[in-house]
């Protein structure tokens, strides 16, 4: 099933606030028990609308959900208490649902936006320039990584412009990228008319800087994917977010935005989401457990693979890369970002059952493989 719904279970649904006694007893109770658990339709205590635990919840092996999907099943805290995930529609007519409020598309294998076929005459001009900005003195490697990324996910070139001190690293590692030492924005101002993506922010710092760099990207009439530092100054209102562009904030970042603190953002992360796209006009992904992708029409996408071994740096900038080269090959922000964080879910979920130690440059061959087997680049 491809549509989320509201609902709630168990406790009931007009249930609101943190579970009270004798619930909380009882619940308690059951995580203690050392049994199997099998929770009906949602583990109790978990908000079916958010993914939030209303002050405890049941700790399920198994959930078993019936007639449609809940929201509050695949983000937020769900994954530490949802366990397995069953669906059963029970034979019921479809026209049921006609009147529920759907509030998500969950992204599955089967319904997610397909990036073209190319044709056998194809060449490099016809993919996208992704420009990728960063990597202040320090943080050069999250540049580099995003740069790889967007390389190995069908960019038809890519350049970075990063510290000059940080060239020779980048020509060593990516040599197919084209690497400018930008000791200024000034130096930005010729590639910015050549290139048709940007991605900014990994390792872009706070400093002056990195305050020229993303002031140059921010006049600049392009697509473009605004990561990390380039997010910690947006919140600071040293610049302004071109419209039609894509953020990807983890959710302090997004509290930032948003003026809240992180646990309210993750109190309620569809709200939150939908607030961010609606306030910065922009295409949000809010990353975590059960990434959510809100768009500044209303629609709202949620991913809930990946893997508890994804929990190391550098994967946001890998992602970021991705949606860049995604963008250059001319999807939209939309479809090019639930792609992007579907294919980085599951990346992360193959190379995750290695275990721990998971670095973000083993989820780069992964997603190519991935987007291969999405997305044939020959029919």
């Amino acid at each position: 099933l491809g549509i989320v719904i509201k609902g709630r279970a168990l406790l009931g649904p007009g249930w609101a606030g943190d579970v009270r006694e004798p619930y909380a007893s009882v619940i308690a109770a059951i995580n203690a028990s050392g049994l199997p658990v099998v929770a009906v339709d949602i583990p109790s205590g978990l908000c079916a609308d958010t993914g939030r635990i209303l002050g405890c919840a049941v700790r399920a092996d198994l959930t078993v959900t019936f007639i449609g999907l809940k929201l509050g099943l695949f983000t937020g805290d769900a994954a530490n208490v949802v366990g397995e995930r069953v669906f059963n529609d029970l034979h019921a007519d479809p026209r049921l649902l006609e009147g529920a409020p759907i509030t998500a598309r969950r992204l599955t294998a089967g319904n997610l936006p397909r990036l073209a076929a190319r044709r056998g005459a194809s060449h490099k001009g016809q993919f996208g320039h992704v420009l990728l900005i960063g990597g202040d003195r320090g943080l050069g490697g999250a540049i580099l990584l995003s740069a790889q990324s967007a390389l190995r996910s069908g960019a038809g070139m890519v350049s970075l412009a990063t510290r000059p001190e940080h060239v020779p690293a980048a020509l060593a590692r990516i040599p197919e990228a084209m690497a400018l030492g930008a000791a200024s924005a000034n130096q930005l101002m010729d590639l910015l008319q050549k290139v048709s993506v940007l991605v900014v922010g990994p390792g872009l710092g706070q400093g002056a800087w990195g305050r020229s760099l993303l002031s140059a990207a921010a006049n600049a009439p392009l697509p473009q994917v605004w990561d990390a530092d380039a997010l910690n100054l947006l919140a600071e209102g040293r610049v302004s977010l071109p419209k039609g562009c894509v953020i990807t904030p983890h959710p302090g970042e997004a509290a930032r935005l948003l003026g809240l603190s992180t646990a309210q953002v993750q109190a309620d992360r569809p709200a939150a989401a939908h607030a961010l796209s609606k306030k910065y006009t922009a295409v949000v992904v809010l990353k975590g457990a059960g990434s959510l992708i809100a768009c500044p029409d209303g629609r709202l996408a949620v991913c809930h693979q990946g893997h508890p071994a994804m929990a190391a740096a550098g994967l946001g900038d890998v992602l970021a890369g991705l949606v860049g080269a995604l963008l250059a090959q001319g999807m939209d922000a939309f479809d090019a970002t639930c792609l992007a964080v579907w294919l980085h879910a599951n990346a992360g979920e193959r190379q995750g059952k290695f275990g721990r130690g998971l670095a973000a440059s083993d989820l780069i061959p992964a997603i190519r493989q991935l987007l291969e087997e999405q997305a044939p680049c020959l029919k």
